[in-house]
């Protein structure tokens, strides 16, 4: 008797949902500037803009407020958020008490295949988007991955959001003090450091993240 031949299981492929699709256009529209701090994100123009209902609009916008780009006010609707200096850089004293400690514990997990792709990362940063709108973007790619192997994942996406609100704020005035050549060779050398399993790596982001709120004073 013949045997039949079990099918493969299917594997599903992933695509993006319309609230996503939303949250990532609206996002890059705040953070490349066109939409600005205390501008009206009205549900009805954008379902219209992209031809939506307003169901998957108001998803996106609620995914916008938890990554704190918008806020949402009752009976006034969704306001994109801009941020003063000073939590700009409250955010920043943050990012330096997270990420040293979430680096501290992935320093002695990192496989070749995390260094690569971080590496690969600082090369498209400084080949494609060296002072781009995508730069924020790219930065937080690049510490994610220095990060991941810590398996710190509630510490990883509270620093995301940290990311998510200062990438954009922060790019302007490196480029204004003359820091972002800089700061792309403090990224090498902190790849370097994690390479090397060296917890001088800590002490080096601290001084990197540092650097950004002395450029914003």
């Amino acid at each position: 008797m013949a045997t039949s031949i079990k099918p493969k299981a299917k594997i599903p492929i992933r695509r993006q949902s319309v609230p996503e699709m939303l949250v990532e256009a609206l996002r890059e529209r705040i953070l490349s500037g066109e939409i600005r701090g205390g501008d009206s994100l009205v549900q009805e123009t954008i379902a219209e803009d992209y031809e939506v209902s307003r169901v998957p609009v108001r998803e996106a916008l609620r995914q916008l407020e938890a990554q704190g780009l918008v806020s949402i006010r009752t009976h006034k609707g969704a306001v994109a958020i801009s941020a003063k200096r000073e939590t700009v850089i409250e955010l920043l004293d943050l990012r330096i008490l997270l990420e040293c400690d979430i680096l501290s514990h992935a320093l002695s997990r990192y496989k070749k295949s995390d260094l690569s792709a971080a590496s690969e990362i600082l090369d498209e940063i400084e080949e494609t988007c060296h002072d781009s709108p995508k730069r924020g973007e790219m930065n937080w790619k690049f510490h994610k991955c220095l990060y991941i192997p810590s398996n710190r994942s509630e510490t990883l996406s509270i620093v995301e959001k940290i990311h998510l609100r200062t990438g954009h704020l922060v790019r302007v005035p490196l480029g204004a003090s003359g820091r972002i050549h800089a700061a792309d060779e403090e990224h090498r050398e902190l790849l370097r450091l994690c390479a090397e399993s060296n917890s001088a790596a800590v002490d080096y982001l601290r001084g990197h993240i540092y650097s950004i709120i002395k450029s914003l004073t």
